[in-house]
């Protein structure tokens, strides 16, 4: 087989891209470890940047997003038994995050990739990345797939970046003193928007997929095993840890799924090798606390795919060389939104006093300053994609 970009993975990275390109008239093939079903079916994040609305939006596969997705205008940090709604609607006007599944995004994807004809080969799950710096190809299940460019979107635990030769990469790592446990709920949301909870217990995060479901997150150790964690505990700690203001009172209905995830934050660079390029989790990982994972990964391949036009129209590799610098300027500042969310709001040491009074100086800080607040709202709602980009 021959096509001009492989891509590996059909996470939200590769399949977007897959069609961004597509619509620039540039042919790809799809190859993707596990199932239809599986990747369908996977929860991952669900909170949608600005422009990553807008990118799906001017793709044509917003038209579930708009009609299901969940529009928000603000979030809510709670803490020493209050609340403070911070308002992107007054701070970033014009600007908001949608909630809407990944898993559904996916599906829009694929469904959209298939009617048009686009090749998506599923269950293939011995994929081999072949001579990088040169005329780079695929081999899987006793195939060949030639192409002249690699998109690495197989995630962090993919084929992709294992196969850049070592000492390559740099890279650049911390892992969390903690967990996230996370639990889908058939239970209409208890609040209109995101709930971030600071306790002295530890952290909590209301949130939401649609109208009928909820979703919830709690700060566990980092070796919990979801055994540890039965339907009663969890709902008791998550009242202990929300229900901290007068008047709130959770919801609880029957958990349908529930999953456990470290929390880390990983940066490899640079993002090319020859002609493979990743993009996504396969370069980049942040704890979920800034929910920026899937926008960076729209991010990384909005610019592949500029890249790619214009080396396949004019035959110049500037914007292709320009690539991984482009991206990881974003990736960083999305790093660092990501530490802070995640240090502002978690519980560290509990033998640390000093540190725990750093913390509520802290968000009293960004509750109580507009600049502090903007900063936060900014960030969350997502930066312009011109941001930091070369002239």
């Amino acid at each position: 087989m021959r096509t001009q970009v492989g891509i590996v993975g059909a996470g939200p990275a590769g399949l977007l891209l897959s069609h961004l390109l597509h619509l620039r008239g540039i042919d790809s093939v799809v190859l993707e470890a596990r199932s239809r079903h599986y990747i369908e079916q996977r929860v991952r994040a669900g909170v949608l940047e600005q422009g990553t609305v807008d990118v799906l939006n001017e793709a044509g596969v917003g038209d579930r997003m708009r009609a299901e997705g969940l529009p928000h205008h603000g979030i809510e940090l709670r803490y020493g038994g209050a609340g403070h709604r911070i308002p992107f609607e007054e701070l970033v006007p014009g600007r908001a995050i949608t909630v809407y599944g990944q898993q559904e995004v996916v599906k829009d994807l694929v469904a959209r990739r298939l009617a048009d004809g686009g090749k998506i080969l599923f269950d293939v799950p011995d994929v081999a990345l072949h001579s990088l710096e040169r005329d780079p190809y695929l081999t899987f299940q006793g195939e060949r797939l030639d192409c002249d460019v690699i998109a690495g979107c197989d995630g962090f635990h993919g084929v992709s970046r294992r196969s850049i030769p070592e000492g390559v990469l740099t890279v650049f790592q911390r892992d969390y003193p903690f967990a996230w446990l996370g639990i889908l709920a058939r239970i209409p949301p208890s609040a209109k928007e995101l709930i971030y909870s600071h306790t002295e217990r530890g952290f909590a995060l209301h949130s939401m997929r649609s109208e009928e479901i909820s979703r919830f997150y709690l700060q566990v150790p980092p070796d919990a095993s979801l055994d540890d964690w039965p339907d009663e505990r969890i709902w008791a700690e998550l009242r202990a840890r929300l229900e901290t203001v007068p008047g709130f009172t959770l919801a609880e209905g029957p958990i349908i799924s529930r999953d456990m995830s470290a929390m880390r934050s990983f940066v490899a660079e640079p993002m090319r090798h020859g002609n493979l390029y990743l993009a996504g989790d396969a370069a980049h990982i942040v704890p979920p606390t800034g929910a920026k994972g899937l926008n960076l990964a729209v991010a990384d391949v909005r610019l592949l795919t500029e890249a790619l036009t214009e080396f396949y129209a004019t035959g110049s590799g500037d914007l292709l060389d320009a690539y991984s610098g482009n991206c990881l300027k974003r990736v960083w500042r999305a790093q660092h939104f990501s530490w802070w969310m995640t240090t502002l709001l978690h519980t560290f040491d509990a033998d640390d006093p000093y540190g725990r009074r750093l913390q509520t100086a802290h968000l009293d800080y960004v509750t109580s300053s507009e600049a502090a607040a903007t900063t936060l709202a900014e960030n969350y709602v997502g930066l312009p994609f011109d941001f930091g980009a070369h002239p």
